[in-house]
């Protein structure tokens, strides 16, 4: 396929077979040297200065709806759209968090912890540590964070430790997935919480609790002060159970039923990157609502590419991946949430001490 000013996509010649492949150093440096030379990591500031505008706008024009309406159960669907709009506060955090704003660490640093802790109400810094840790080792166990047992198992190894009421729940807990997730909400603050108040270090902790705190009490005490508590109470709950599912639903089509890899697992960056990413199918309708994480193999391959740039290097990664005979997966929205479904019910059957040898695993050597 030849370069064009729209899709910048060059060809590549085809590598030999798995058993003679060449330098996986080389081979990920040139996949960067073309998205380089095609100016997408070049930084798109008014994008982001649009985005957040825009979305401080949605955010006044909600608290001024809500002053406006007063004692009304419609003020539950304001408490939804606050949901959406602090989702979105959350993904520019992500995107700060990874270097994409700004040329500046310190820059992003900054915007990032004021998005995430004033705006969001989730800790910046146990973000950073959490979500640094999975991009260095996306689906490997005992590496990365985000296939750790929670309350859902993601390995079976994880799932056959469960036993009684757990059991029932493991042994279903893809079709409960996203119902629980009304409750992720309320788990990120609380994980923020925790990692402000507790004993492991903290990169600027007084700064972080001097933002979660008063954040977390202004909102309280504004609907409680605007709102009967019953309806005070309603709004808070549809607020954070819109955000909890909003964020978990954004975030699990990414990794989840695709290949988990053995801690010792040997596999090159470019690889081990792509294989274990999915991308969603979707326009630029899809971008905004997913935050661009839908182009989720770029962000891997690319973490610090903003986000109006991952469509163009979407095009050249799956070309070169087709090149090298490494598999690109990409699916619509709905297929990625159904396969989640299956792969986490796969996963659960495990929970009766019969866990599943993973198809997977055992291609990598497990």
């Amino acid at each position: 396929m030849s370069a064009t000013t729209s899709s910048p996509v060059v060809t590549f010649t085809k590598t030999k077979p798995r058993g003679d492949r060449s330098n996986p150093t080389t081979e990920y440096s040139a996949l960067l040297r073309t998205v380089r030379d095609a100016g997408l990591l070049q930084r798109s500031r008014g994008f982001y200065y649009g985005m957040f505008a825009a979305l401080l706008g949605a955010l006044a024009a909600t608290v001024t709806g809500m002053v406006l309406l007063g004692e009304s159960w419609f003020q539950l669907l304001l408490a939804a759209a606050l949901g959406l709009i602090l989702t979105q506060f959350a993904f520019l955090a992500h995107e700060a968090s990874h270097r994409q704003v700004f040329e500046s660490g310190r820059a992003n640093d900054l915007a990032g912890r004021l998005i995430a802790n004033l705006f969001v109400g989730i800790s910046y810094s146990w973000w950073m540590t959490k979500h640094s840790r999975h991009h260095a080792n996306p689906n490997i166990i005992g590496k990365d964070p985000d296939i750790e047992r929670d309350f859902v198992s993601f390995v079976p190894e994880d799932a056959a430790k469960a036993g009684g009421l757990y059991a029932w729940f493991t042994r279903r807990q893809g079709y409960l997935f996203f119902p629980i997730l009304i409750f992720e909400g309320v788990n990120l603050h609380i994980a923020g919480f925790r990692t402000v108040f507790g004993r492991a270090k903290v990169d600027r902790r007084a700064l972080e609790i001097s933002m979660l705190v008063p954040r977390i009490a202004l909102y309280l005490a504004a609907v409680f002060l605007l709102l009967p508590p019953g309806m005070a109470f309603a709004f808070i709950g549809v607020q954070l159970a819109v955000f909890g599912v909003y964020m978990g639903a954004s975030f699990a089509p990414n990794h989840k039923g695709m290949p988990v890899l053995p801690h010792d697992s040997t596999v090159d960056f470019l690889r081990r990157q792509v294989l274990t990413s999915r991308n969603i199918r979707g326009n630029w309708a899809m971008d905004t609502f997913m935050g661009g994480l839908n182009h989720q193999v770029e962000h891997h391959l690319f973490p610090n590419m903003p986000r109006p740039h991952l469509k163009k290097a979407r095009e050249i990664a799956r070309e070169y991946c087709e090149a090298h005979a490494i598999p690109y997966t990409e699916t619509s929205l709905r297929a990625s949430y159904a396969i989640v479904v299956r792969y986490l019910n796969r996963v659960g059957l495990a929970a009766g001490g019969d866990p599943f040898d993973c198809p997977a695993a055992t291609a990598f050597g497990r």
